[in-house]
């Protein structure tokens, strides 16, 4: 990948005013300290997006979203870091000189830009063919027009026509500089083989005759072409597509994402179509969150490509049932990349461009409000018309209910739409609960080292989504219980002497074997919790004074000196924090927030935003309240406190824990006093805080 020099990204960062950047997607307005604005990251009426121009940082409180300008950016275009960057850079007239590559990467990089060069001009070049010319105009601007399309549409997607000639592209390219290699890469033109397959060493144009449809990726490059013939009776397919190459992979595409993909954060919404004229149509009836497969079937890179800008799509079907049946598959696609979907159906005949047009805009927007449906009540009642009386047909629909059920990663969703299955088929809710159990096992015993088939939408160790064995629903009811701890030996001979079976020890006895309070209800990591509060403070108050020449920052580090940290992310940030200093450097929020690493940059954001501010009417009243700020010697010194008390707690909890295991008798005096030199350690920490009771008032 390629890496821009540190001069040059420090140079953006520097450059680049989060307000300025920010404003150009949102309307921002300042109350005390910070700017406000309704997130553009999800939709909402009251604003909880706040951008702090002092720290150079932006945070919703209602959806999460936070960072520096340059992740900002990466959120708001679903750009990587280094696009970014450059377009941080364009922005500010900089410019960005990527450090020097290998021989094989330079050509790599010179091989694409080459390609996207050609691929930009040849979509200028139909441009120009559709509006300029007698041709493009009598037939390709005029069978636009008749479809409905304005001119503002014609140039927001930049359609073109390419003429009836062979090669009329081939010349003009080679004409104004282009490589003929590039031409055949792209797939613009075509090498002609002889019957043996040889090169016969001519080359003719792909697209001839034909009204084109610019593809863009996401950062708005153009990367491909779909295009429609208009010749009657032509013996070719009606819509050609460029072929795959370096730059574009029709599975990672869809089709008006760039144009549409502001629409669809603010909206939270996708309606997902099949051609190029249902997003044109849409579109242009202020309709904007719209995207195209291009005909093709849902891929697994386009389901992501989704997820990163919103969890709810709409599909929208014509009335064709044999369509409906077939794409099927690529919505249970959807389910289990997690997204939540529903279906809105046309009149037969019909399809969003031809509906739209018939009806106008509003009348289409009350169909999509009215029409919406659930997609597994949507294929509950196709399949379940489709069974009708038919006992044995009525067994494989609710077969096909489940299927696409157990694509759903949420444990919840799937109760809620069993039950509605039950209801809608008039079966037992156990019935189908045994059957959902029994195609999820066989899912996991078919699928390679005993993974569930279903559940493959990047879902891994961690990720929190129940797939596969883990989504079997418990038979008893909606609840799902965390499988019960072993039990202690202890407990085994206690629960033997009231009449327990060994088959009940093995976990058949359910109520003997009690979940602890951890188990049920989570307990916050008090350590994780400590270390938190010291590199909050490192972060965000470095350079304030303690003491004459002593800093917070020279006072944390130092009292910190022996103390390591256990969890990874904070021993991350505080050796961070360190790097700065001994650069001559104090730890700044404006700079930790731009960090490459994400996890990084999200947790100097969480550290660094605060939801609320203390109120002017205050100081106009004459109350003072304390400000952290005034009190940061209490504040450094308890948290310093803590962190060594809970270590010392964990440290005295390790060495009772050793006194359960035989050891000779010198270990055992050692531990003893160790243990003993830990539980006054504890107590002076104690004291310390003011968290002891004395005795005389309990």
């Amino acid at each position: 990948m390629a890496r821009i020099p540190k001069e040059t990204v420090d140079q953006i960062i520097h450059h680049a005013d989060i307000v300025e950047v920010v404003g150009d997607f949102v309307s921002l307005k300042r109350k005390g300290q910070n700017m406000w604005a309704c997130c553009p990251f999800h939709h909402e009426k009251s604003p909880s997006f706040s951008v702090a121009p002092a720290k150079g940082l932006y945070k919703c409180f209602g959806c999460g979203k936070a960072g520096g300008v340059v992740q900002f950016i990466m959120d708001i275009e679903g750009t990587s870091y280094v696009e970014a960057l450059k377009y941080l850079a364009k922005k500010y007239g900089i410019d960005v000189e990527e450090e020097e590559k290998t021989p094989e990467q330079q050509l790599a990089q010179n091989e694409k830009d080459s390609q996207y060069i050609v691929s930009n001009w040849a979509k200028d070049h139909y441009h120009r063919l559709l509006l300029g010319t007698d041709e493009g105009q009598g037939i390709g601007l005029s069978y636009l027009r008749q479809r409905g399309l304005n001119q503002t549409t014609i140039k927001t997607f930049e359609l073109g026509y390419s003429l009836d000639q062979w090669d009329d592209l081939l010349k003009s390219a080679t004409a104004a500089g282009f490589e003929q290699k590039y031409l055949e890469k792209t797939g613009l033109i075509i090498r002609r083989e002889d019957d043996q397959g040889q090169d016969t060493g001519r080359r003719y144009d792909r697209f001839r005759g034909r009204v084109m449809f610019p593809i863009h990726n996401v950062s708005g490059r153009v990367i491909g072409f779909g295009a429609r013939t208009l010749k009657p009776n032509d013996k070719t397919a009606k819509y050609l597509n460029s072929p795959e190459s370096e730059i574009y992979h029709k599975s990672d595409v869809l089709y008006g994402l760039y144009q549409g993909r502001q629409a669809i954060r603010t909206e939270e919404l996708c309606y997902l179509v099949e051609g190029y004229l249902d997003v044109l149509s849409l579109h242009q009836g202020d309709i904007k969150n719209v995207v195209a497969s291009s005909g093709t079937s849902l891929t697994d890179g386009q389901i992501r490509l989704l997820k990163r800008y919103t969890d709810n799509v709409t599909v929208l079907y014509d009335g064709d049932a044999a369509g409906i049946r077939a794409s099927l598959r690529g919505i249970d696609m959807l389910l289990e990349g997690g997204l939540n979907v529903r279906v809105v159906l046309f009149p037969d005949g019909d399809d969003p461009d031809s509906y739209i047009r018939k009806v106008g805009d509003q009348r289409f927007r009350d169909h999509l409000e009215n029409a919406s449906q659930d997609f597994i009540q949507f294929k509950t009642d196709l399949v379940s018309r489709e069974a009708a009386h038919d006992p044995v047909k009525k067994a494989e629909a609710i077969r096909e209910v489940l299927q696409s059920i157990s694509k759903v990663p949420d444990p919840i969703k799937r109760q809620v739409f069993l039950q509605q299955t039950s209801q809608a088929f008039g079966i037992d809710e156990q019935v189908l609960i045994t059957e959902y159990n029994k195609l999820v096992r066989n899912a996991t015993q078919k699928a390679p080292g005993g993974q569930s088939s279903s559940g493959g939408s990047g879902a891994g160790p961690g990720s929190g989504n129940n797939y596969g064995g883990s989504q079997q629903v418990p038979s008893g009811g909606a609840s799902q219980r965390p499988a019960p701890r072993p039990m202690s030996p202890e407990e085994e001979a206690e629960a033997l002497m009231y009449g327990a079976s060994p088959e009940d020890l093995m976990g058949g006895g359910g109520d003997l074997q009690t979940l602890t309070r951890e188990e049920l209800e989570p307990v916050p990591d008090v350590l994780e919790q400590c270390e938190r509060e010291v590199v909050r403070l490192l972060l965000l108050y470095s350079p304030q004074p303690l003491a004459p020449e002593v800093s917070v920052a020279q006072y944390l580090l130092e009292q910190l000196e022996d103390t390591a940290f256990k969890t990874g992310l904070y021993a991350d940030l505080l050796h961070l924090c360190r790097e700065e200093l001994e650069q001559g450097r104090w730890p700044e929020v404006r700079t930790l927030i731009q960090h490459g690493r994400s996890d990084i940059r999200s947790l100097v954001a969480e550290l660094a935003t605060e939801k609320y501010e203390l109120s002017p009417n205050w100081t106009t009243h004459q109350i003072y309240v304390p400000r952290e700020l005034d009190l940061l010697q209490t504040a450094c010194d308890n948290a310093i406190l803590r962190l060594n008390k809970v270590n010392v707690e964990r440290a005295l909890a390790e060495h009772m824990e050793a006194l359960r295991r035989p050891m000779d008798e010198a270990a055992l005096d050692e531990h003893l006093t160790t243990i003993r030199l830990l539980k006054q350690m504890d107590n002076q920490l104690a004291n310390m805080l003011g968290t002891v009771i004395p005795r005389a008032s309990l």
